[in-house]
């Protein structure tokens, strides 16, 4: 990015931050139950120079849409670095550079679909702001920046969330899920069949496999692994008692982009450096 283009970048992340503060979904009350929760000059400082470090790779690629993953929770337990992954959308009627994407609503049983601009993207109270850019193949990124811009329209949306929801469910959705169905509506389009379904099963025609998390049924029970977000009911008595969970991760998302062709670049950052290899998922 050239340093004249630079600090309009800035001012463009800075404006559309001020529009997502607090956060405004695409459908739906946000943040019902919430606790407001002001975050330190430190930390919004960190979300702000991530974030134009995403927008400046972002500009420098003639790209539509890209896949941006982040990490809220330490996943390494389970062998597992981003947590998180959305949509980034060029020229959204909400700004610039536009995250698409779907979160819980405050640890309840509900989500919602949000835009934000890329600060509060990465100012939602991080383990750390490691990032990782996924470009799509131009066809596949154009299908679906034209679907993300068209929200709420088709959203493919399921309200009742579950953090380990089975991939396919009918009943229950999380972001991850969210994010692969629509990169299926999108390979579906002009095919018969809409929903949920058809999406997922697209995407599984296409070479998706899901990842499997590993909660014992001893871990379950005696730690205390309950709560308004997890529904251990959404999968069978089997899997219950054998303690691996098929589940939509990040990593699932990626690798099967990858393996299926779909990816033309990525780019990452560890530790507010970027990585000339690309580490783990």
């Amino acid at each position: 990015m050239s340093a004249a283009l630079r600090p309009r970048v800035l001012r463009a992340l800075l404006w559309a931050a001020s529009l997502t503060l607090p956060l405004h979904p695409l459908a739906a009350a946000a943040g019902t139950g919430c606790e407001h929760r002001s975050l330190g000059a430190d930390k919004l400082a960190a979300a702000a120079q991530t974030a134009l470090t995403v927008a400046d790779a972002l500009e420098r690629r003639d790209a539509p849409l890209a896949l941006v993953a982040r990490v809220g929770t330490d996943l390494s337990a389970q062998g597992l670095v981003y947590s998180h992954i959305g949509f980034v959308v060029r020229d959204h009627r909400a700004g610039r550079w536009t995250a698409v994407h779907l979160l819980n609503e405050c640890g309840s049983d509900r989500s919602g679909l949000y835009t934000q601009g890329l600060v509060n993207f990465f100012a939602d109270d991080l383990v750390n702001q490691d990032a990782r850019i996924v470009w799509l193949e131009q066809a596949l990124a154009q299908r679906l920046a034209n679907r993300l811009r068209a929200l709420p329209q088709q959203s493919l949306h399921q309200p009742h969330y579950n953090l380990i929801a089975r991939p396919g469910s009918a009943a229950y959705q999380n972001s991850t899920a969210w994010v692969l169905e629509t990169v299926g509506a999108s390979l579906n389009e002009g095919v018969s069949g809409a929903g949920r379904g058809p999406a997922y099963r697209a995407a599984e025609r296409d070479g998706f496999r899901p990842d499997r998390v590993r909660i014992p049924y001893s871990k379950r029970v005696l730690g205390g692994l309950f709560g308004s977000n997890i529904a251990f009911t959404d999968h069978p008595v089997s899997t219950r008692l054998g303690g691996d969970y098929p589940v939509v991760t990040v990593r699932a998302i990626v690798e099967y982009l990858v393996r299926s062709g779909r990816v033309q670049a990525q780019q990452e950052w560890r530790g507010g450096y970027e990585m000339e290899r690309l580490g783990a998922l």
